[in-house]
C-alpha cells in the first residue's frame, strides 16, 4: 500500500514508519520537524517537509493517492495544553480536521489515529476499558477526545474507514522528555549525568508503560484489522514513579536522590489500560517487559550523544547494567 505518516520523523511516527517499511509498503513521511528529527526517517521512505495545518498539504495528496494515513503528528505536551490550550486545539484539533479532509477528498480508505490514555482522565475503574466515559482533566486529554469525535462524523459522512488507538505511556529509543512517557527520558537523562531525579507528587502516581516497538506493531496490525473501532493499546500493568525509580537506579548502578515536588495540575494520580480489545480485534499483545524495554535504549539520548552499541552486550543509555526481575 502507499501510506502516509504524518509526524513520521517522530519518536512514535518513525518507528511506525519503519515497521510499515518491513512489511514492504511504500511510505511518505510528513513532518514539520518542529520536535521530529530528519535523521529518524527511514531511507527508504519519501520524506516531505511540512505543516499538517498547511493548505498546500491538499497536493501531497492528490499527487500521491495514498490508501492509508497514519495520523502521528500531534502536540502530545500535557503541560503546554494547559498553559496554551489554543495552541493544543489547533495543532490537535484543526491540523487532523485538515487531514481528514485532504484524505476523505483523495479516496484515501482509511485512517489510523493516535489517540491517549489521557481522554480517561482521574478514573479509578482500573484497568480502564475503552467503555469507560472519558472525563479528561486536561486539554491535551479534551483535544485527542475531541479528534476522536470527528473522525467518528467523518466516517460517518464521509466513508473513511478508521481505526483510533488510544495509547497509554510510551517509551523508547528516539524519545524526548515531552510526551507522557517523557518521565523515562528525563530519568535517564538525569542518571546518565549523575543527577538527582525530580518526581512531581509522592511519587505512588502510576503510569502503564508500553514500549514503542509494541506499539509500531499495533500500529501495522491496525492497517486490516479494528475497523472503525477504538482499541486502548497498553501494557495492562501499574507501574508508580518510585518504582520506576527504583529499577533504572539499578539498571544504571545509580545512586542518585529523589526530589519531591508538588504535583503539576492536569496530572493523573493512576493509570492502566485494558488491553483485551486489543488481543481480541487486532490479535496484538505487547511483547516487551519494561525491564527488557529499558536494558537496550541509547536512544534515549539525544542523538550524537551516545556511540552505537556493541552487538549482543546489554547497554541503557550508553552504560553496561545488569539483568534485574520485576
Amino acid at each position: 500500500m502507499k501510506i502516509l505518516v504524518t509526524g513520521g520523523a517522530g519518536f512514535i511516527g518513525s518507528h511506525i514508519a519503519e515497521a510499515l517499511i518491513r512489511d514492504g509498503h511504500s511510505v511518505t513521511v510528513l513532518d514539520n520537524l518542529y520536535c521530529g528529527k530528519k535523521e529518524f526517517v527511514p531511507a527508504e521512505a519519501e520524506f516531505v517537509e511540512g505543516d499538517i495545518r498547511n493548505p498546500y498539504i491538499k497536493q501531497i495528496f492528490a499527487s500521491h493517492h495514498f490508501d492509508a494515513v497514519y495520523h502521528e503528528a500531534a502536540q502530545t505536551q500535557v503541560p503546554l495544553s494547559l498553559e496554551s490550550p489554543g495552541f493544543d486545539a489547533d495543532e490537535n484539533i484543526l491540523g487532523l480536521i485538515h487531514i481528514l479532509t485532504c484524505a476523505c477528498q483523495t479516496g484515501v480508505r482509511k485512517l489510523i489515529f493516535s489517540s491517549s490514555a489521557a481522554i480517561y482522565g482521574s478514573n479509578a475503574r482500573l484497568p480502564l476499558s475503552e467503555k469507560e466515559i472519558p472525563a479528561p482533566d486536561s486539554f491535551y486529554g479534551l483535544s485527542k477526545w475531541t479528534g476522536e469525535q470527528y473522525i467518528r462524523l467523518f466516517q460517518k459522512l464521509h466513508g473513511l474507514s478508521y481505526t483510533i488507538l488510544r495509547y497509554s505511556n510510551v517509551y523508547g529509543p528516539r524519545q524526548g522528555a515531552s510526551g507522557e512517557g517523557g518521565v523515562i527520558y528525563k530519568f535517564a537523562e538525569n542518571l546518565i549525568q549523575n543527577k538527582g531525579l525530580t518526581i512531581f507528587g509522592d511519587g505512588t502516581q502510576t503510569r502503564d508503560f508500553i514500549s514503542v516497538c509494541d506499539i509500531a506493531a499495533a500500529n501495522v496490525a491496525a492497517l486490516t484489522h479494528g475497523d472503525n473501532e477504538t482499541i486502548n493499546i497498553s501494557s495492562g500493568c501499574e507501574c508508580s514513579l518510585n518504582q520506576l525509580a527504583q529499577l533504572m537506579q539499578s539498571l544504571t548502578h545509580a545512586h542518585a536522590g529523589i526530589r519531591y515536588e508538588d504535583s503539576r495540575p492536569g496530572d493523573i494520580h493512576r493509570s492502566c489500560l485494558s488491553r483485551a480489545k486489543a488481543r481480541e480485534l487486532l490479535t496484538w499483545q505487547p511483547r516487551t517487559g519494561l525491564t527488557d524495554g529499558l536494558q537496550p535504549l541509547t536512544g534515549l539520548v539525544p542523538v550524537g550523544q551516545a556511540a552505537p552499541l556493541p552487538i549482543g552486550i546489554p547497554y541503557f543509555i550508553g552504560i553496561p547494567i545488569y539483568f534485574l526481575s520485576f
